[in-house]
């Protein structure tokens, strides 16, 4: 909460909270400190907005921007994610390339920070901040890592998440063959035994294909906590490359696995 004994200038408002190290807060609490209608509440962050001195990343809910922010126009996404997750009482992780980023596996920064949710939820633009939201089923069971940023502590996927996660949304990352090349930087990263642990929050059509990206690039110790999950659970085989021809490729009796594509990662 924001202390309201005496009503603050919009600028105040901004300035204290900043020099507190809390970098964002709510249209209801900016009403409140600054005790005016919420009409003229709204008119006076309108103003501070227009300066560039906070934005709007979501509906009521607002970010202060630092000077060395003032040209992107809002907080970095991975600053302001965690608080905005907590207002709407979301349960959330940093996933794909941005949690790839964490673990020196991305080649370079991606253009949008990528997050998973329960449910599908539109796009957020903020400046030049893009975020993306994916849903993702048993959520709550994918195990993440803390990462401290300059604003706080941010939810990212555990290495182990982030591979079977870039398998299963090849889509949001480039293709399997980006994803083949960002397993081989993030391969020395997994735990054998975790991943196998992890496999139980995805579909086995996921794993099956892990498993043979991971020896495809060289990681044959992290696929071999795989085998014995798939031998348990694939009932069928599948096809590497989703929407291919099923029949056209080899088939891998080890993952039940049709190689209907020839995967060419950039080593």
């Amino acid at each position: 909460m924001i202390p309201n004994n005496n009503p603050l200038a919009a600028k105040d408002l901004v300035a204290t909270l900043a020099s507190r190290g809390r970098y964002s807060f709510t249209s209801t609490e900016a009403r409140e400190a600054l005790q005016v209608s919420p009409s003229a509440s709204k008119l006076a962050l309108n103003r501070l907005t227009k300066q560039g001195l906070i934005a709007t990343p979501a509906r009521g809910f607002y970010v202060i921007i630092p000077p060395e922010y003032r040209s992107l126009g809002c907080l970095p996404a991975e600053q302001f994610i965690p608080d905005l997750m907590k207002l709407k009482g979301l349960t959330y992780y940093a996933g794909l390339l941005s949690a790839a980023q964490y673990y020196g596996a991305a080649h370079q920064r991606p253009q949008e920070f990528q997050v998973f949710v329960q449910q599908n939820r539109g796009p957020l633009r903020c400046g030049k901040v893009r975020v993306k939201f994916i849903a993702r089923k048993n959520i709550d069971y994918v195990p993440v890592r803390t990462f401290n940023t300059s604003r706080g502590a941010l939810k990212v996927s555990s290495p182990e998440a982030t591979a079977i996660d870039l398998v299963g949304y090849p889509e949001h990352v480039g293709g399997l063959n980006q994803v083949a090349t960002i397993l081989s930087e993030l391969a020395e990263e997994i735990d054998a035994s975790v991943l196998a642990a992890a496999a139980t929050t995805a579909p086995i059509t996921w794993i099956q294909r892990l498993g043979h990206i991971l020896e495809l690039v060289g990681a044959e110790n992290a696929a071999q906590g795989l085998k014995g999950y798939v031998s348990e659970h694939a009932r069928e085989y599948t096809k590497l490359m989703p929407g291919g021809d099923k029949d056209a490729g080899p088939r891998l009796r080890e993952w039940k696995l049709v190689v209907n594509a020839d995967l060419e990662p950039d080593i």
